[in-house]
């Protein structure tokens, strides 16, 4: 059987995981893997907040709720969460995007979200920490 091939991030790299607790993605792996199924594009991973929470509830993407017959506990803020690609969009462009792992966010997003818009609300480390106390 062959190996699926490595899905990249928005950086090129590959894919790093997500999250695991709880455990995200389409394909419920922890990343933001997709394929021919995932017609939601569940290829953003942000780090969600209360207010990205709330608006994917007034749109009717209810996040926060859990649904225990699905495995699905709700989120919370700071849960990291495989989103459809175009739901966050919607939120950025109302000004209510949750912060994104560049690293962890597949590159199958940009057919759908400006890798300047994700840019602008990463949330990763760098590889060098201390660029940040400069």
């Amino acid at each position: 059987m062959d190996e699926a091939p490595v899905q990249l991030s928005v950086l090129g790299e590959p894919l790093e995981m997500c999250g695991m607790d709880p455990v995200t993605g389409f394909y419920r792996d922890g990343f933001t893997t997709t394929g021919p199924d995932d017609l939601g594009s569940h290829t953003v991973c942000a780090v969600v907040t209360a207010e990205f929470l709330e608006h994917q509830r007034a749109v009717g993407n209810d996040l926060s709720t859990p649904m225990p017959q699905y495995g699905f506990p709700g989120l919370k803020p700071g849960d990291r969460w495989a989103v459809c690609a175009g739901r966050w969009l919607q939120s950025y462009q109302e000004g209510l995007a949750a912060p994104v792992v560049l690293r962890a966010t597949n590159e199958a997003a940009l057919a759908i979200v400006p890798l300047e818009a994700l840019q602008e609300h990463a949330a990763d480390i760098p590889d060098d920490p201390g660029s940040l106390l400069a």
